[in-house]
């Protein structure tokens, strides 16, 4: 007689777990889209300090790795001074194309970002400075690597300027807010 009982709990239970898992999975499929969607979704923009592969199949003295100088131009050998900034990649290779057309027939051309320029991180955080920057990074990595909060830091919200903004904005921090390559990162002091 205690069998069927304990049957009968063990196939509630297992009604319970599904249908929770079932409800959270409705959940996860209908919620809105987070900025670090958003920051994924949009083309990444070259900038002064990016360092970038670019490879032209055939030509070894045209394959290397260049930089993005302050001026939003690399310095390329048979073209001169190429416009970087602002670009993105397949912007950027559709120009070296044309440009290298006039001295190469049907240049094929690949470029890469080798190294991103850096973020920077202020305020209440252990080590404030210039930090290399690496793919999918978040507001938390970011202070992790700079050592850590402060005890004085608001850790509920950021301010964030993008290189290409002249203004910081606040945001709410979260585990996902996203870094872009050459933020400028600005963690408050909370109010006691």
């Amino acid at each position: 007689m205690s069998e069927p009982i304990w049957h009968n709990r063990r196939a509630l239970l297992r009604g319970l777990l599904f249908g929770a898992g079932a409800t959270a999975l409705g959940a996860c499929a209908t919620m809105p889209s987070t900025p670090l969607a958003e920051a994924e979704t949009a083309e990444y923009r070259l900038g002064p300090g990016d360092q970038l592969r670019i490879t032209v199949f055939n030509e070894a003295e045209l394959t290397g790795q260049y930089l993005v100088g302050s001026q939003g131009m690399i310095a390329y050998p048979l073209v001169g001074e190429v416009h970087a900034a602002g670009l993105t990649i397949p912007e950027f290779t559709t120009s070296l194309q044309q440009a290298l057309s006039q001295f190469i027939r049907q240049p094929n051309v690949s470029v890469e970002v080798a190294n991103y320029r850096p973020f920077f991180i202020l305020g209440e955080v252990q080590r404030p400075g210039t930090y290399p920057y690496s793919a999918s990074l978040t507001v938390l990595n970011a202070v992790a690597t700079a050592g850590g909060f402060t005890y004085r830091a608001n850790q509920s919200r950021v301010y964030i300027r993008h290189a290409n903004e002249t203004e910081e904005r606040v945001v709410q921090l979260s585990i996902a807010t996203p870094v872009l390559p050459g933020d400028t990162i600005r963690i408050g002091e909370r109010l006691f």
